[in-house]
């Protein structure tokens, strides 16, 4: 393997793993949202 060719595949796995990790730790952080409760209606009868 020549020496461009390792840091070609060095800079691409770094790239993709810092563009996955930022996305997952986006999601991670990101609030819940308050999902409408179906028995919420049924709760006063």
């Amino acid at each position: 393997m020549s020496t461009s060719a390792f840091w070609m595949m060095v800079i691409t796995q770094v790239t993709v793993t810092c563009i996955t990790g930022y996305f997952f730790l986006k999601v991670l952080r990101t609030p819940a949202k308050p999902e409408p409760d179906s028995f919420e209606d049924n709760d006063l009868e």
